[in-house]
């Protein structure tokens, strides 16, 4: 901080001014600018001054966490002025009273009669309590949740997505959306009901609609469609007058609630006001109370025509029963049993099937069932009552004490609406009679509310107080949902939501809330409450069973960062929630069911495979880490069975000057190898020193994880860094991997250079064959491999093996692995198998057709017989290029000065005419005058002679020049022509060249190598023969040489170079020492 902010600082605290000037005094103008910016430092903190950007003072810290806000700001209306800061809210206003309100909805008052006449009192409790505990067990979970650390608006949406990662937090945020978005259509179809039904039904533009149950509904679906228009408007231009309205709402939530309680003791004896027509034991609508007798010439003409009267008319009587006959008439047990109907059937008393099923052509004024019934379906239709138990969570920012309050409050709130329930369970069993309960719409007293008609003082204080707080349930709905798809859009998770993250000039989610109008009206042209309520039911019971599931999952997995302040919670508890929410969603409706788990599903893989890039330190993340630590762990047990075994490859790759894999093509064909399985890790080795190239290490890692996305590796890519590569890599394989997936197959590039003077490429890449060789794993080395083809290409043609030796059956699985990919599937296998003079070659050719039907591979066989033949001249003259090369390397090993000198003069020389040469031999001669040693005269001396003897007795300066001017002599054409006869020419003056042929004498080189030379030419011949237009060739890669001298490993790359000349691409394979691949299922 600058010294004018710490003066600021001591003028609002009065505390340690004199020091913090004194800060200053130590840098005065004789000093440089570094002790200029020390000067802003604190005196007492100089010691940390280098890392103030990475670690800043504890007291910039604190504050910064104290001016942290972790809230979505609220919608603001266009006219209203800059709000004050407002007052923090305690539990009862903000929490407790806003959950009351939500959790009180319309089912209450037009359907909990209906469900409790139907159920039966016991079943119909049993139905609450169990919906009850659901929002119970779930405000559990949600509370250790919620206490667990700042939770902004959103409610079950950032709960989730925080806790179970981004894919689950998407696809419940879109579900918890649509549920909120139904849920406003239910209760704006509930409200059109209310007024239709039981406040003005002569609004009907259908005509009568309690003949006609399709005209009815043809009602809500254009009032309800008008009510939306309305709404929406409302919610759109005055979210300040939506605010205000829930106060309202809540007020005649709470009043009627009342009003229902009193007038229930009130009428504790029963009342006059309403009365049923019953005919037998069947209830009858639309008969007036005078006219219920069959004397009426009413009932009469309804049920007798010109051919007679209904059977069930004539052997019944008609009578009136009085409706709410209160609870000291015992009414109540006549109300036990439950009285599930299925569709059709009659309103009547028992369950006689003479009373239920209607034999009549028609049905004239009885009452019909319109819906089959069941306890599973009652729990669908009531659920959307216990919903709402978010509302204090999503007020979080607005509370003083958040971490107190959520529990509290919603609890509490949960406790008192249960309370309710269950009581009016009891009361309305106790009080109402069981066929006026089942008569849903009131149809057999005139239109009217039951409930209403229970009420005191009258029944418009309950027609009015439902109407206006269902009318405020759907302004918070359609207020809400906007701005939870809103978040969900601004969190970036799911990217073609991405417009609605937009908000108008007045902050208002417009673009959302349009999308929420048009998905209301799909839920009103449903324009059934009994079918709305078990849809939203399920969105919302998928929404709290994963707020059950996050819960439980942080306790089990014991996360570090799991401190609830809530401590009433049990991971059992949370579990039991999850196992109810989703036996209660298969239960009430498979259907309903699978599309809301479908929904979900799709919306989680899309999420996955589109947008998943946040990471909120979830619990899913926690899982898949104890998940790998559980596996890795049993993996350790032991190596894994030989038909468990699949390559886990290691690619390990090189950088070029500007910091890229130098071979890209490397990356494909791993790929192409895995088929998008498995597990691959590519490794780059920077030389240098760490601390210096931090930078440039971050920007190579960064470089290669573009490259593994590019071609689809499925894997883990790092950088090391080293002061030697050769070291580096051998640290790479030796401890890369963790546990049992450790790889088991390095994928290395072939040293192209290795010829090029001053090259060491060669040197590395066989320190790596033998590395990988003594860590037993498999290795890969593809030449070629700019030739391979694009992982989006499609081939044909033939994948030859070249099976030379058995290596653990890796050359036969690699192959078959290759066709797995779609690059390689339309290829062809063709396997190749080499036999001796001493072989049966139609044997090999039979067994190795049994071995492959064995091993369930499609492929051609064919047996290459290799006759013994002479070894070629060619051959002889191949071998002495590269042992003459050694000699040559092994004599001019000269320090980096002297040798750069060299380089420069053969350069110089080669631009001179032949005249000229003379100064070149001249001047290489002097440089090595003062040189002990002699070189070996091997080619060129006499067969009779000792070469020791030779060595010890050339004492002669004038020899000595004489054995330089050869070996120059003989570099010089090896650089011009390669041809080693003119060496030997060249080499010696006419009196020196040997008289013997060149295989004869001193002049044969080692046997050693002219035989590994012959097997690599003759192999060669036959491979290009046969497999020149191949697509690929694999073939065993012969190990390399046990010395560790310049010579023989040197060898070994020539052997290499000409096993492999003429051959396009080609992919050598040295297997690990154990078998891969088995007969055996």
């Amino acid at each position: 901080m600058s010294i004018k902010s710490t003066q600021n600082k001591s003028d609002e605290m009065d505390v340690g001014t004199h020091k913090e000037k004194e800060s200053a005094d130590p840098c005065d103008n004789t000093l440089n600018e570094q002790c200029n910016e020390k000067s802003n430092i604190d005196a007492n903190l100089y010691l940390y001054d280098d890392e103030l950007e990475t670690r800043p003072h504890v007291s910039t810290f604190i504050s910064s966490l104290a001016n942290y806000e972790n809230t979505i700001p609220s919608a603001t209306d266009q006219d209203s002025k800059t709000a004050a800061p407002s007052a923090r809210m305690g539990t009862l206003i903000g929490v407790f009273l806003p959950c009351i309100q939500n959790i009180f909805g319309v089912i209450l008052f037009i359907r909990l009669t209906w469900v409790v006449g139907t159920a039966g009192a016991v079943c119909g409790f049993l139905i609450v309590l169990t919906c009850c505990c659901v929002t119970m067990l779930t405000a559990i979970s949600m509370s250790a949740i919620a206490t667990n650390g700042v939770v902004p608006a959103g409610g079950s949406y950032f709960m989730i997505s925080r806790s179970l990662g981004p894919e689950f937090g998407g696809a419940v945020g879109m579900l918890f959306y649509t549920g909120t978005t139904l849920a406003a259509a239910m209760y704006i179809v509930g409200a059109v009901e209310i007024v239709l039904t039981y406040m003005a039904p002569w609004a009907s533009i259908f005509g009568d609609f309690t003949k006609d149950p399709d005209a009815m509904y043809n009602n809500f679906r254009v009032y309800g469609t008008l009510l939306l228009l309305i709404m929406g408007l409302i919610v759109f231009l005055g979210v300040k007058f939506v605010n205000k309205f829930a106060a309202v709402a809540l007020a005649c939530v709470i009043f009627s609630i009342i009003a229902v309680y009193i007038g229930i003791f009130d009428n504790i004896n029963g009342n006059e006001k309403l009365y049923m027509c019953v005919l037998g034991k069947r209830l009858l609508k639309d008969i007036p109370i005078d006219n219920c007798t069959k004397s009426d010439s009413l009932l009469s003409d309804i049920f007798c025509d010109e051919n007679g009267c209904d059977e069930y008319y004539t052997n019944n009587n008609v009578s009136k029963v009085k409706g709410i006959k209160g609870l000291a008439s015992g009414v109540f047990y006549e109300n036990v049993l439950p009285s599930f109907l299925e569709k059709g059937q009659l309103i009547a008393y028992g369950k006689n099937t003479v009373d239920i099923e209607n034999m009549a052509p028609s049905t004239y004024n009885q009452i019909i069932a319109d819906i089959t019934t069941s306890f599973t379906l009652l729990i669908g239709i009531f659920f959307p009552s216990v919903t709402g138990i978010m509302a204090g969570s999503n007020r979080s920012g607005d509370l003083a004490d958040a971490q107190k309050s959520i529990p509290i409050g919603t609890i509490c709130a949960i406790l008192t609406t249960s309370t309710v329930y269950l009581s009016s369970v009891i009361l309305f069993a106790g009080t109402v009679d069981n066929l006026l309960l089942r008569d849903k719409f009131g149809q057999s007293i005139g239109g009217k509310l039951v409930v209403a008609n229970i009420a005191w003082p009258n029944q418009w204080v309950i027609l009015i107080g439902s109407f206006l707080s269902t009318l405020g349930a759907g302004l918070q709905s359609l207020t809400g949902a906007p701005r939870l798809l809103q978040a969900i859009a601004k969190d970036e998770i799911i990217p073609f939501l991405s417009p609605f993250a937009v908000s108008s000039k007045r902050g208002e989610p417009t673009r959302a809330l349009l999308l929420t109008i048009v998905i209301c009206q799909c839920g009103i042209l449903l324009g059934n409450v009994d079918l709305l309520a078990p849809l939203l039911s399920m969105f919302f019971l998928m929404c709290y069973g994963f707020v059950n599931l996050a819960c439980a999952v942080q306790t089990l997995l014991r996360t570090p960062n799991w401190r609830p302040r809530f401590k009433f919670y049990h991971w059992g508890l949370s579990l039991v929630g999850l196992t109810l929410c989703i036996s209660i969603m298969f239960m009430t409706s498979w259907y309903f069911a699978l599309v809301a788990m479908g929904m979900a599903i799709v919306i989680y893989k899309y999420i996955e495979y589109r947008g998943a890039e946040k990471e909120w330190g979830d619990g899913i993340r926690g899982m898949a880490l104890t998940a790998a630590r559980y596996s890795l762990l049993r993996l350790e047990e032991g190596p894994p069975h030989t038909k468990n075994w699949r390559p886990q490859i290691l690619v390990l790759s090189k950088f070029n000057e500007n910091s890229m894999p130098k071979y890209r093509k490397i990356f494909s064909f791993a790929t192409q190898l895995k088929a998008g399985k498995g597990l691959t890790i590519c490794v780059s080795v920077i030389q240098g020193d760490h601390h210096k190239i931090t930078n440039r290490a971050v920007d190579a890692k960064a470089a290669l994880r573009k490259l593994m996305d590019d071609e689809k590796v499925k894997g883990f890519c790092d950088v090391l860094v080293s002061s030697d590569i050769a070291e580096g890599l051998s640290s790479v394989i030796q401890t890369i991997g963790l546990g049992g997936m450790k790889p088991n197959t390095v994928i290395i590039g072939w040293p192209y250079s290795w010829k090029k003077d001053g090259s060491e490429s060669w040197k590395t890449f066989i320190q790596t064959v033998r590395t990988v060789a003594a860590c037993h794993m498999a290795l890969l080395v593809p030449k070629g491999i700019n030739f391979y083809p694009e992982s989006n290409h499609k081939i044909g043609g033939n994948i030859d093996i070249w099976w030379i030796v058995h290596d653990g059956g890796l050359l036969m699985l690699l192959p078959f692995l290759l066709k797995q990919h779609r690059t390689w599937r339309n290829c062809k296998l063709r396997i190749f198998t080499v036999a001796q003079m001493e072989d049966n070659s139609i044997q090999m050719k039979k067994d190795l057709k049994t071995f492959l039907y064995h091993l369930r591979i499609e492929a051609d066989v064919e047996v290459v017989e290799m006759m013994n033949s002479d070894i070629s001249e060619y051959t002889y003259e191949r071998t002495l290029m590269m042992e003459q090369r050694n000699e040559m390397l092994r004599e001019l090993r000269l320090n980096k000065k002297e040798n750069s000198k060299i380089v420069q003069t053969l350069v110089d020389f080669k631009e001179t005419t032949g005249d000229d040469k003379l100064p070149l031999v001249q001047t290489i001669v002097d440089h090595h005058h003062d040189v002990t040693k002699t070189s070996s005269k091997v080619r060129f001396a006499d067969p009779t002679v000792n070469i020791e003897e030779k060595h010890e007795n050339e004492a002669d300066g004038d020899e000595k020049v004489k054995t330089r001017e050869a070996e120059v002599d003989t570099l010089e054409t090896k650089m011009e022509n390669g041809s080693t006869l003119n060496m030997v020419e060249k080499g010696q003056s006419e009196d020196e060249k040997p008289e013997k042929h060149i295989m004869g004498g001193t002049n044969r080189p080692d046997e050693v190598n002219v035989r590994r030379m012959h097997t690599a030419i003759k192999l060669n011949e036959v491979i290009v023969n046969k497999s020149q237009d191949a697509q690929l060739v694999i073939m065993n890669l012969p190990g390399p040489p046990r010395e560790s001298k310049i010579d023989r490993e040197t060898n070994y790359m020539e052997f290499l170079e000409v096993l492999t000349e003429g051959l396009e691409k080609v992919l050598m394979v040295r297997g690990g020492g154990r078998e891969v691949i088995t007969i055996y299922s």
